[in-house]
């Protein structure tokens, strides 16, 4: 056997090697197919959109992305162009000659990977008989009336077929590794094993199906996982097909990977295999890095939300906004998958504490959650126009009063300012005044609802009686629509509107990674999660303290829901027992845990399996040592020294906590200090070692 040569692609653990001198390892090919690329439906879109650039810089131009056409998003998303590559030009060629609409260009996000977009209506006609061919391969009927399904068998069928015309071109040596995201490409996986190509396949599921209909279902999901008769429980749902098309391709893959241990152990039971490889998501950090200046934006997007707020509860403007807290929680709109009800009744607790304590703190809080709406609420509306009016009518006044008093002065003056507003003035102010005055309380919902009575988190607000009275001291804001720049009432984007709050609160009941508590990481904003989400998994794993750091993990695994409420409810105490100088000192250590969330890191899991993936489809080829997933050893942060010993000495039981601790410890914090400690707890996650003389990097190896 020859001497085996550096593929130059070095994991943390080991070294992938090929024995095949003959095979240029810059001829590697590396395809990732999902539904989600260029095209925003959930979560994965973030993955695959992030983790571009890390990816591009890895294997530059041999790097792919597969997904389906989509006009309406492809016009703003991608630039097109020829292939540069030939033998993705020849199998693009031999596709389209047979009626197949096939595109190729560069995805414009950070990193503008090549992408590769099948036109599923144009291949629509092969329907039938793509779903007879799936059929004699896996024994799996589709449904005619399931059009993601039926969607996922084309563009799988599509997918096969590229990767057959492509892999024939390379006299069957391994030259493509095929990554598949989720159950909807799964398909092309499935036929691409059938047909014996040569391609090195990875399957990742981010999030099982049946696990996200079972704990919709208000099921103790998690203490029950081994006894779940998994056949009875898909067909009750009517998505048995989707299933085994899930199943199948996780046994088909050569590599298979979850997004976290939570959805390690889940697929362990409800797809009978235990993920090869976890694969942590990460985010692109340079996105969202603002250096030192987020405290900043903080501040500036904080007061664009106070101006909706002052417009919002006009006539009802009570409290101090300078005291006033904002707490908000977002994504899809799965009351209970999403910890929506928890939130609520740990409100609920919160209000009446607040009150009981006489806390001169008020919190308001946004559910930005997108349901069916018809329009904006008239009173909302309303509410934004007084405030404007307010404002114009006070600089018109301020206008006039300036230029007496300025007149005034050059004529050496010190004016009387009993007559410097005159009777006018003083009636225009009187009007705006009154105009403020409501008969009604403050909405608790921006949008008029559909179907308002049977709206799951509208009816707990009735339950439980949080109406933005004058005595609450929390106050809810439904806003059932994705933010926007433009929008007349709140125009702020996410991003900013993240920013300018002080927590993310999450207490998710299926999350198999959670992006919004992570996103609020890297932009320095404190978050609330669970240890049933893959985020709070992880952090719980690589932060000592992670309530030091802006992290509040919730149990919701071994604790009764009444106690992780009661949990919840002390987390958001606690938070709002905190003065200013604190939410600092917090704000600053959380940003600094964005390190942990970069690809730059994270991607070493990615390697890993494409690297085990090689070396178990081509043996003869490839072999890898060794073959454990990499380690965080050394991938961890302590607890910050300026934090008292005691774990519970930030949760104060009592609002009358001695101040003097709060300014032993202000004086204990040192933030150059800890920092450069932080800095040094993130260790380079490659040791690539010593080159041997003469020997380039490659294309596949990481540049860190």
């Amino acid at each position: 056997m020859p001497l085996a040569r550096s593929l130059s692609m070095t994991s943390l653990n080991g070294l992938l090697q090929c024995e095949d001198e003959d095979l240029p390892v810059e001829d590697l090919l590396l395809f990732e197919i999902s539904w989600e690329v260029t095209n925003k439906v959930g979560g994965i879109y973030t993955v695959i959109q992030t983790k571009a650039k890390t990816t591009a810089d890895e294997w530059g131009e041999n790097y792919f992305l597969i997904g389906p056409y989509f006009e309406q998003n492809v016009k703003t998303q991608v630039e097109f162009s020829e292939p540069p590559n030939p033998a993705v030009k020849k199998a693009m060629d031999t596709m389209k000659s047979q009626g197949c609409q096939v595109f190729f260009g560069r995805w414009l996000i950070e990193g503008s990977p090549y992408v590769v977009l099948f036109d599923i209506g144009s291949a629509a006609w092969n329907l039938d008989k793509w779903k007879g061919e799936f059929w004699e391969v896996s024994n799996i009927g589709i449904p005619f009336h399931d059009r993601e399904a039926n969607d996922a068998v084309i563009f799988g069928s599509l997918t096969a077929w590229f990767l057959k015309e492509l892999s024939c071109q390379f006299d069957d040596k391994p030259n493509i590794i095929a990554h598949f995201h989720e159950w909807q490409a799964g398909v092309g996986l499935i036929l691409s094993r059938s047909q014996k190509l040569p391609v090195a396949t990875i399957f990742t599921t981010h999030a099982t199906l049946l696990g996200r209909y079972l704990c919709a279902a208000n099921i103790d999901f998690y203490n029950n996982l081994d006894q779940f008769d998994i056949d009875k429980e898909a067909g009750e749902r009517q998505i048995y097909h989707r299933y085994c098309m899930e199943r199948a391709s996780v046994h088909c893959a050569h590599v298979f990977t979850t997004v976290s241990q939570i959805t390690a152990t889940e697929a362990e039971h409800m797809l009978k295999k235990s993920p090869d490889v976890v694969t942590p998501n990460g985010l692109n950090i340079k996105k969202f890095s603002a250096m030192h200046e987020f405290q900043n934006l903080h501040s500036m997007y904080k007061a664009r939300i106070q101006e909706f707020i002052r417009g919002h509860f006009y006539g009802h403007l009570d409290f101090d906004l300078d005291k006033t807290l904002y707490f908000f929680i977002a994504g899809r709109y799965e009351f209970s998958n999403k910890g929506a009800d928890m939130f609520l009744e740990a409100l609920s607790r919160l209000n009446f504490l607040l009150r009981v304590h006489k806390a001169d703190v008020t919190v308001i809080v946004f559910f930005i959650m997108p349901a069916k709406t018809n329009n904006f609420n008239v009173e909302t509306l309303k509410g934004q126009a007084v405030r404007k009016q307010l404002w114009d009518t006070a600089q018109a006044v301020k206008e006039k009063f300036g230029r007496k008093l300025y007149n005034a002065l050059l004529k050496g003056e010190i004016p009387d300012l009993n007559k410097i507003l005159d009777r006018d003035d003083i009636s225009i102010m009187k009007r705006a005044i009154f105009s403020t005055q409501r008969h009604s309380l403050p909405p608790v919902t921006t949008h008029n609802m559909i179907d308002d009575s049977n709206d799951p988190i509208l009816n707990t607000i009735r339950r439980i009686g949080l109406f933005n009275n004058r005595t609450d001291r929390v106050k809810v804001i439904l806003h059932p629509e994705f933010l926007s720049s433009t929008s007349p009432l709140l125009p702020l984007d996410y991003e900013e509107f993240v920013r300018g709050c002080h927590l993310g609160v999450f207490p998710s009941y299926y999350e198999p990674w959670g992006y919004t508590p992570a996103e609020c990481t890297v932009m320095g904003i404190p978050s609330v999660t669970t240890n049933l989400s893959g985020f709070g998994c992880f952090m719980q794993e690589h932060v000592a303290d992670p309530e030091a750091y802006g992290i509040y993990i919730v149990d919701r695994r071994f604790r009764s829901p009444d106690e992780s409420c009661n949990q919840l409810t002390q987390f958001l105490y606690a938070f709002c027992q905190q003065n200013r100088r604190q939410r600092i000192i917090q704000r600053n250590r959380t940003e600094r845990l964005s390190d942990l969330l970069d690809w730059k890191y994270l991607g070493r899991y990615y390697m890993h399996a494409r690297h085990l993936a090689l070396s178990r489809t081509f043996p003869d080829k490839f072999e890898m040592e060794p073959s454990a997933p990499p380690k965080t050893e050394g991938f961890r942060f302590p607890r910050p020294s300026s934090v008292p010993p005691s774990p519970s000495a930030s949760q104060h039981s009592s609002p009358h906590h001695s101040e003097a601790e709060d300014e032993d410890e202000d004086e204990r914090y040192d933030e150059e200090e800890e920092a450069e400690r932080d800095r040094q707890n993130i260790k380079s996650p490659f040791s690539l070692g010593a080159l041997p003389q003469g020997k380039k990097k490659q294309h596949g190896e990481y540049r860190n």
